[in-house]
């Protein structure tokens, strides 16, 4: 782990000029498992930020953790860090499916986690669940919805379950171990999830995020809405915010040696990409996409690719803007699709 740490620590550092050109509005901790990391490790990552940026007043700083990880000295170490936000991957408060899932924690330690975290004064708590796992009834999750819900969280992430290629869930898959939830069982559950986070006064502002009133994911927004960002770490990725990408190789060991120039790849996007990404980010959120924002061109290719879904009451056309309705949710990778050039 100091390995990995010091080699993050020497990339920030000779990539010191793209942090400085601004405060940090959010910082996200995760794509990993950072909540792992010794606290001397979290808090040396920090102090390695603070020499080449600032953070502004109001910054949100989110860290990834598991719910067995939430310990009281761990929370009472991350108190002298700038993190303000959790998000837990809970993803079931099942202990059945858990084990099957080969977590660690069971239903009872991630409820005692955010518990953990409201004593040290972390308020904005974000957790993540799964729908669509295999033996997963409805029962099974209006229960995790119910018990999620009941929680004093501000944020929830729910995701339909992917059997991601080299996965053991994967694996199982190919032996016919387990099979894919019935689809109209992931709609059932996805719209019991809509109506559930509604009655509890959850806010639906992305296709799998949900908040109490003001507390939707700043930093996440910021990939929807074309904001510059900066990764750092293996497979990390930075967008400037106009037409260039890059990315970090995801080959640790070549992470570590290298002396702060990591390896990495990058791209700068045509203005047929800029459109595609406009239209997929934009279409993922419930305001969806502005057409003002757009060359006459694409404006009207956009409004004519959508016409079959608007009569169809998949989309929604009003005040000048174009989104995906209730009805065409959980369809919306098709909708997106079509709208693309």
């Amino acid at each position: 782990m100091a390995m990995y740490v010091s080699a993050l620590e020497r990339e920030m550092a000779a990539r010191s000029a793209e942090l400085n050109q601004s405060c940090i509005e959010t910082l996200y901790l995760g794509g990993g498992t950072p909540s792992q990391l010794p606290l001397d490790l979290l808090q040396s990552i920090f102090r390695v930020i603070s020499q080449h940026a600032c953070f502004s007043k109001n910054a949100e700083v989110t860290i990834e953790v598991n719910p067995d990880d939430v310990t009281l000295p761990w929370l009472d170490g991350l108190r002298q860090t700038p993190v303000n936000r959790i998000s837990m991957g809970v993803q079931t408060f099942d202990d059945g499916l858990l084990r099957f899932l080969q977590r660690r924690h069971n239903g009872a330690q991630a409820c005692n986690a955010i518990s953990n975290c409201l004593k040290f004064g972390y308020t904005n708590i974000s957790i993540d669940l799964i729908y669509g796992l295999p033996k997963q009834t409805m029962a099974l999750w209006q229960h995790d919805l119910d018990v999620a819900l009941s929680e004093p969280i501000t944020h929830l992430s729910a995701y339909s379950l992917s059997f991601e290629s080299g996965t053991k869930l994967a694996h199982m898959l190919e032996q016919g171990d387990v099979m894919e939830a019935d689809e109209e069982l992931s709609l059932q559950m996805y719209l019991t999830l809509l109506e559930s986070s509604r009655q509890a006064g959850f806010e639906h502002y992305e296709i799998s995020n949900f908040c109490r009133p003001g507390f939707h994911s700043r930093h996440n927004s910021s990939y929807w809405q074309q904001i510059p960002y900066y990764g750092f770490g293996p497979g990390a990725h930075s967008y400037d915010g106009y037409r260039t990408r890059r990315w970090n190789d995801c080959d640790l060991i070549a992470y570590i040696s290298s002396k702060g120039d990591v390896p990495h790849s990058g791209e700068t996007l045509s203005d047929k990409e800029l459109y595609d990404e406009f239209v997929m980010t934009g279409l993922r959120t419930r305001n969806g996409i502005e057409l003002c924002k757009l060359s006459s061109e694409d404006a009207q290719y956009c409004v004519e690719q959508a016409q079959s879904h608007l009569k169809a009451g998949r989309m929604v056309y009003e005040d000048g803007k174009l989104r995906i309705s209730d009805a065409g949710i959980f369809v919306s990778n098709d909708i997106i699709s079509d709208l693309m050039r």
